[in-house]
């Protein structure tokens, strides 16, 4: 085992993408009721997708602003 795989293994990353800050403080600011409702699968869709499934954007519609 190289060096860098007994890093990951010790940061528990175990091959996950790193989170943006900017995307972990928008999950972190919404508001309790939606958070409560998201799936472990939108969660990590929301941290980490490029686009997001029909279902995610419809929980997000009233904080997505419409691209002009």
């Amino acid at each position: 085992m190289n060096s860098e795989n007994k890093h990951q293994k010790k940061k528990g990353n175990k091959g996950k993408k790193k989170v943006d800050p900017q995307r972990r403080m928008a999950l972190e600011s919404l508001p309790p009721h939606l958070r409560e409702h998201m799936t472990p699968e939108e969660v990590e869709l929301f941290l980490h997708a490029e686009e997001w499934p029909e279902t995610l954007i419809e929980k997000m519609e009233e904080f997505i602003l419409p691209q002009e």
